[in-house]
């Protein structure tokens, strides 16, 4: 008895460890591997996704809301869907939506975990499956910003020309022997860094000479770029010579531009179709078949790739085109435009468009293109924090803003932004716009093909010095024959290209007037009196001398590799102006002394043909700038509707 006493005992300790063993296995391998933490929840889960829809709490990225929390220094703001009362705004100005559960369709793919809704207000998603689909995001590592250095407030005057200091910029080297080069490097990544200096350019504004105490408050935000913490390559000067097999010069940008209108991965399939759709649809159709034999007084043929289907183009503009400006944000840096200094160009579009009784509509559903009215020079002066050597705020500002249209209206989901469109002409906005806004049309004037710029989608905005309200006074020239000089510059020396310009050519060459800073009015009567007037590029690729040059009818010659100039789809540039490669500086004046009479007053002539392009007036004029820069929009998204 007591021997089966034992065995019993000893039996039953085998089946309790046994069994706790088992336990224990059971919970770990729950713990690691079922996603509702017991077996039951696992098996049913559909219960729990139910049950989950209903959880009456919504993340929300709009900031500014009761409560928040912080990770990766991404602000996510907790509402609950029983709050009500008025629009509240965030520290930036900008209205918040109550709440914000329609997040774009990247936004989506980016956080995960999307939760089927029952909001029927919502967007729907582009991916069909997902289209009724509210988007929960959950914390996800964000890319870090770059990094820059604090843009220090200096007058030019104090900036030494040293041609010895010159600024390190990124290098990409993509040969050019074929056409699929050429494409790969205008469709590659942009730098993640943009390098500037803060500044005031030695350029004229587009008036008759000025106090020079006015310009000196016009500063010129070009920050000069520091490398700690950054991603961004230094270059040697032995890097930025080879950089030049990277170069896209005019000719293969518009022999890529006549061989196809725009590359099929720009075109886009909305996620519903609207009537204004078709409208689009019918306009390419026209243009792609617009005769040859339209004629216009005001058009002179010879200057424009293909002057019937750009005067077809322009009706089709005229007759059918509306916009929606969102009303959202709040001043200075939405709806008030700036309307002198360096950056005027995007002020003046605004104050026009906003005025545009022909264009503009109040139903959104109406809409063609979709306006976002901010100001990327106040977006800079007001929200950049000065020493913090970081994009992130400005990004923050408009990603915020962003949010706040994705979740109040439909329309940026269904083509994920494809219909909107930005003008903004600070150095920065390529990279203040370079993710959240990637899918927008944006009208630049930092127009550089490695800094983002995508050829067929993105417009040229050109940079105009403003300091009148009336910008088309003092225009003209010398006669040909009454220009004694053969070429001429002057201006700051930031950027790496016009140091080595003054290297060459300052005071080696009477005919070649090379300079740093000048009187505004004896920069005007240079450029009345030069055959040629030099638009070296400085801390970026775009320049105001571009724009005065043909204001004052002196041929534009443009040394700034993968510059796209700008209304390119429209202008055949080799006709009224000269390219340089940056490694040609050297050569200078030999390159333009081989330009022949006969082709010099032929591009003297034109340049006078296209100066209507590049005017702005109190009231928009057929043509001129406000009206090309709304082509190049216009043309642009009609040309991204897929068949």
């Amino acid at each position: 008895m007591a021997v089966t006493d034992f065995l019993c005992r000893a039996e039953t300790r085998r089946v309790l460890w046994v069994m706790g063993g088992v336990f224990a296995f059971s919970i770990l391998f729950q713990f690691c591997e079922l996603p509702y933490g017991n077996f039951i929840g696992s098996l049913f889960s559909g219960l729990n996704f139910n049950r989950m829809n209903y959880v009456n709490t919504q993340i929300n990225f709009t900031g500014g809301f009761d409560e928040k929390i912080s990770r990766n220094d991404s602000i996510f703001s907790i509402e609950s869907k029983k709050s009500g009362g008025n629009h509240s705004y965030d520290s930036s100005g900008v209205e918040l939506l109550k709440p914000n559960t329609n997040l774009a369709p990247e936004r989506a793919m980016e956080f995960g975990n999307i939760f089927k809704g029952n909001n029927g207000n919502v967007a729907p998603m582009l991916d069909e499956k997902n289209k009724d689909d509210n988007i929960v995001p959950i914390a996800s590592d964000i890319e870090s910003p770059p990094l820059i250095s604090s843009p220090p407030r200096v007058d030019d005057n104090l900036i030494a020309p040293i041609a010895t200091q010159i600024d390190e910029v990124t290098v990409i080297v993509v040969p050019l022997n074929s056409t699929d080069a050429t494409t790969q490097l205008m469709n590659s990544p942009a730098p993640s860094v943009s390098h500037r200096h803060v500044d005031t350019d030695n350029s004229t504004a587009l008036a008759s000479p000025h106090n020079p105490n006015e310009a000196t408050g016009l500063v010129r935000n070009d920050h000069a770029l520091s490398g700690n913490g950054s991603t961004m390559t230094k270059s040697t000067p032995a890097a930025r010579k080879a950089s030049v097999e990277g170069v896209v010069s005019i000719s293969e940008m518009t022999n890529m531009l006549l061989r196809s209108s725009h590359p099929s991965n720009l075109l886009t399939n909305p996620a519903w179709s609207s009537a204004g759709d078709e409208v689009l649809l019918s306009a390419k159709s026209q243009i792609e078949s617009a005769a040859n034999n339209i004629s216009d007084p005001g058009l002179y043929a010879p200057v424009y790739h293909n002057v019937s289907k750009f005067k077809r183009s322009y009706e089709l503009m005229e007759q059918n085109l509306k916009i929606y400006i969102y009303k959202e944000g709040k001043r200075p840096i939405f709806h008030q435009p700036k309307l002198k200094g360096i950056y005027a160009s995007e002020g003046w579009f605004m104050k026009q468009l906003k005025e545009s009784k022909q264009f503009l509509t109040d139903d959104p559903n109406k809409a063609h293109l979709f306006y976002l009215p901010f100001s990327s020079q106040t977006l800079e002066e007001v929200v950049y924090v000065p020493g913090s050597r970081s994009f992130d705020k400005l990004k923050a500002f408009l990603n915020n803003y962003l949010d706040l249209i994705k979740g109040r209206y439909p329309f940026w989901n269904r083509t994920q932004g494809a219909d909107h469109f930005l003008v903004a002409c600070h150095d920065w906005a390529p990279e203040e716009t370079r993710r959240e806004m990637a899918n927008c049309i944006k009208s630049l004037c930092n127009a550089d093909l490695r800094e983002g710029f995508k050829f067929g989608k993105d417009v040229s905005l050109p940079e105009t010095n403003i300091v009148s309200t009336n910008p088309s006074r003092s225009l003209g020239g010398n006669r040909p024959s009454q220009r004694k000089f053969l070429a001429f510059f002057a201006g700051s020396m930031h950027g790496y290209v016009r140091p080595i310009l003054l290297k060459h050519w300052q005071n080696k060459d009477p005919m070649m007037k090379i300079f740093g800073r000048m009187d505004n009015h004896d920069y005007i009567l240079h450029m009345k009196s030069s055959k040629y007037c030099i638009c070296a590029r400085g801390h970026e690729v775009n320049s105001p001398r571009v724009v005065e040059s043909i204001s004052y009818q002196c041929v534009p010659v443009i040394i700034s590799d993968n510059f796209v100039p700008p209304f390119l789809e429209t202008l055949n540039w080799e006709t009224f102006a000269v390219f340089v490669q940056e490694k040609d500086i050297p050569n200078l004046k030999s390159i333009l002394e081989s330009i022949p009479l006969r082709r010099y007053l032929k591009l003297y002539n034109n340049v006078m043909k296209v100066q209507q392009h590049f005017l702005w007036h109190p009231e928009p004029v057929k043509y001129d700038t406000f009206y090309m820069i709304l082509h190049s929009i216009w043309y642009n998204r009609v040309f991204q509707i897929a068949s």
